[in-house]
């Protein structure tokens, strides 16, 4: 299965049942973003030198506009869109098998995870997986330590509390916090 097959299937919403083709790229995507991961979170690396570790775990062109701050982890890689001007802080995890598009001008903050995939709820199939991409909007706020699920959408100007766990779509313009989330104002 080449990586843009595996976009393919990941895009088409069909089940990922354990064993599967799609679910063994899984590990082998797995690997190779560890080992790109190891070297990025290794040591100290100028801007320019993160861009060129982005473009190859993530698999395509990385705008030279995006900030990262290293740790930086995830556990697939191939399935993240960046758009300008993204910065990703200290210590943040994605599970991007679903996809991640994080869009123009969007913060994430400390230790933020973005989670597209869930084991199956019965344990005989517990080795499945259903899966829903993250749609980050423009200029979104994401506060330290929140969790965002899979299939939620934050809509533009948004700004997630820290500590949040996100469960549904967030309206663009809205501030949101608490386990789940919740709307605290309109901005």
């Amino acid at each position: 299965m080449s990586i843009q097959e595996f976009r393919e299937y990941m895009a088409s919403g069909k089940p990922v049942i354990g064993g599967s083709e799609v679910h063994m790229m899984f590990h082998k995507l797995s690997q190779e973003a560890l080992q790109i991961t190891a070297e990025i979170n290794g040591k100290y690396h100028t801007p320019e030198e993160l861009q060129a570790f982005l473009e190859k775990l993530f698999g395509h062109e990385v705008p030279e506009s995006v900030g990262i701050f290293p740790p930086f982890h995830t556990d697939c890689g191939k399935n993240t869109v960046l758009g300008e001007r993204v910065f990703i802080n200290m210590g943040c995890k994605f599970q991007d098998q679903g996809g991640i598009f994080i869009d123009e001008g969007a913060l994430i903050g400390h230790n933020v995870v973005l989670a597209t995939l869930n084991h199956d709820l019965d344990p005989a199939n517990r080795q499945s997986m259903t899966y829903a991409p993250i749609h980050i909007g423009k200029n979104v706020w994401i506060g330290a330590n929140a969790t965002v699920l899979q299939g939620v959408t934050i809509g533009d100007g948004a700004v997630v509390a820290a500590g949040a766990v996100v469960t549904r779509d967030v309206e663009p313009n809205t501030v949101v916090g608490g386990v789940p989330a919740k709307l605290i104002k309109r901005l």
